[in-house]
């Protein structure tokens, strides 16, 4: 049951990068306002590809290996998993902080999978057992 929580959280973060990626060739965000203004903002690429297609190619991934392990859980999908969800919300953190504090404005679609990776942080953590 745990792993369909974080599996819901990567969908709804893919969606949600999807939206980002095609909001190039559609009018989902208003122009002119928070999620135009993010998502067209010199820190929407990285390595000159927008942020969003990574997050389709790693939210689907993360999809794939969060379906392995439901199926078949083992140790070494679980720790790929949890690195993936500690690196996911170190990067979420940062873009947080730029919407913030840089770009004083805020993408919908981008909280969707900030606030997200950083739920699925804190679940993570609440299910280690010390």
């Amino acid at each position: 049951m745990k792993y369909k929580i974080f599996l819901i959280i990567f969908i709804l973060s893919l969606i949600s990068s999807i939206i980002l990626t095609l909001n190039s060739n559609t009018s989902i965000c208003e122009p002119g306002k928070g999620c135009d203004i993010v998502n067209n903002s010199i820190y929407s690429t990285t390595f000159g590809i927008k942020n969003s297609i990574h997050g389709i190619f790693i939210f689907s991934f993360m999809i794939l290996l969060t379906f392995l392990h439901i199926k078949r859980p083992n140790k070494h999908t679980k720790n790929i998993l949890h690195l993936g969800i500690i690196i996911g919300s170190v990067i979420a953190l940062y873009f947080l902080y730029l919407q913030i504090f840089t770009i004083k404005m805020f993408c919908n679609f981008c909280l969707v999978v900030d606030l997200g990776l950083l739920a699925a942080l804190i679940f993570m953590i609440s299910l280690w057992k010390y």
